[in-house]
């Protein structure tokens, strides 16, 4: 990890196989917050699922696990995410616990981020225990999450695991919006404090990351 700006961090990693080059980096803010961020394992990471498709949008009423019939990963987003995977992996910033909606787009960026920690050591997809929870559904979908009481109740009872990592958390747009009021880019983490009444301490995020036609006002 090094300072690049006064409030920006950012992370890097170098691959031994020539197979594997990477084209992106991982960008943090505060520097400040460095230590509050990345070295406690009574933080949640809540992120929002990888880039998508946006030519293609959900259909109506679509069901969570349909994946003919809704919004879901580019390969470009795919690849963003995989790199994602390997950038944590290689600094060690690793959850010891991950909690996923059943969207697809949501398990597609749990594929990536695992096959990118699984380049790092391959003992790691497996080391990390994964579960699906609808209470983290698209919000307000009409088979999503009705409200974000059980994501709230996720974040606040988490209290660590020991000193194996935080908790990674990922959900929707318009969930962690509801619930933190900030507006997150696809692929971005807001990191948590749930000591602190779930104040959000800072992002973590791709440089490349930029904002999406479907919930920022771009061209």
């Amino acid at each position: 990890m090094m300072q690049i700006s006064t409030h920006m961090g950012e992370m890097v990693a170098t691959m031994s196989s020539d197979e594997t080059q990477l084209s992106d980096t991982l960008r943090f803010e505060p520097w400040q917050m460095l230590e509050e961020m990345f070295f406690r394992d009574d933080v949640v990471f809540l992120m929002r699922h990888g880039p998508t498709d946006w030519s293609k949008l959900d259909i109506k009423g679509v069901e969570a696990t349909d994946c003919a019939n809704q919004r879901i990963m580019s390969p470009e987003g795919r690849a963003r995410m995989r790199e994602m995977g390997i950038l944590m992996a290689s600094n060690e910033v690793l959850p010891s616990q991950i909690v996923v909606s059943q969207w697809c787009r949501n398990q597609q960026t749990l594929e990536e981020l695992q096959a990118g920690f699984a380049e790092v050591d391959p003992s790691l997809p497996g080391d990390i225990p994964v579960e699906t929870n609808p209470d983290l559904n698209l919000l307000l979908s009409l088979n999503g999450a009705p409200n974000v009481v059980g994501l709230r109740k996720l974040v606040s009872d988490w209290e660590g695991s020991d000193g194996k990592g935080p908790l990674l958390i990922i959900s929707h747009f318009t969930n962690i919006e509801e619930l933190t009021t900030f507006t997150v880019y696809e692929g971005e983490i807001l990191i948590l404090d749930p000591k602190r009444d779930n104040r959000v301490l800072g992002y973590l995020r791709l440089a490349s990351a930029s904002p999406d036609i479907g919930h920022f006002n771009v061209q």
